[in-house]
């Protein structure tokens, strides 16, 4: 009866956690002329609710709750093993792109206040990019790639407009 508990509580864990993983993987929605600094906030909101995600996984509750079943060979585990795994890589992921998005981090300010010859800034960015893109784990897709390029174009078009406008 209490192993029946138990393997409620994790179903319910492991329910909770494939939706939260679901949920990080569908398509943002996000204004046309949103800059880069929405893709550093994006994924800095994802290692953390994911590093949160894994410090409660990690906690002594669920450790003895997870031991209990193992020594009453709970068919739940395999489930509760693979979600642990890819919560783990997503938040491997999530940590590794706040990392490489932060050397952007310097160019997203003079990029938004610049005036719209900015070029002195432009071959840093390309080089910091083109490093990124080929060091790497996660970050390097074509997807993530167009995503960054579109928002640092996003930033330049608002400078220049902003530029004109008060000019």
């Amino acid at each position: 009866e209490v192993t029946e508990k138990l393997e409620e509580a994790v179903r319910i864990w492991t329910k909770q956690i494939r939706q939260v993983l679901v949920e990080s993987e569908q398509i943002r929605r996000e204004a046309d002329d949103v800059g880069p600094s929405a893709e550093l906030e994006h994924w800095k909101t994802r290692m953390s609710s994911f590093n949160s995600l894994l410090d409660e996984i990690k906690s002594s509750r669920v450790k003895k709750i997870i031991s209990i079943l193992q020594a009453a060979r709970s068919k739940t585990l395999k489930q509760w093993k693979e979600l642990d795994g890819s919560l783990t890589i997503a938040a491997n992921e999530a940590k590794d792109n706040v990392r490489y998005l932060y050397t952007l981090d310097k160019f997203f300010g003079p990029l938004a206040n610049a005036s719209p010859v900015m070029m002195e800034h432009i071959p840093s960015l390309m080089n910091t990019i083109c490093m990124i893109y080929c060091t790497s784990a996660y970050y390097n897709t074509s997807e993530r790639m167009t995503s960054l390029f579109l928002k640092i174009t996003n930033q330049m078009i608002n400078t220049c407009k902003t530029y004109l406008c008060e000019g």
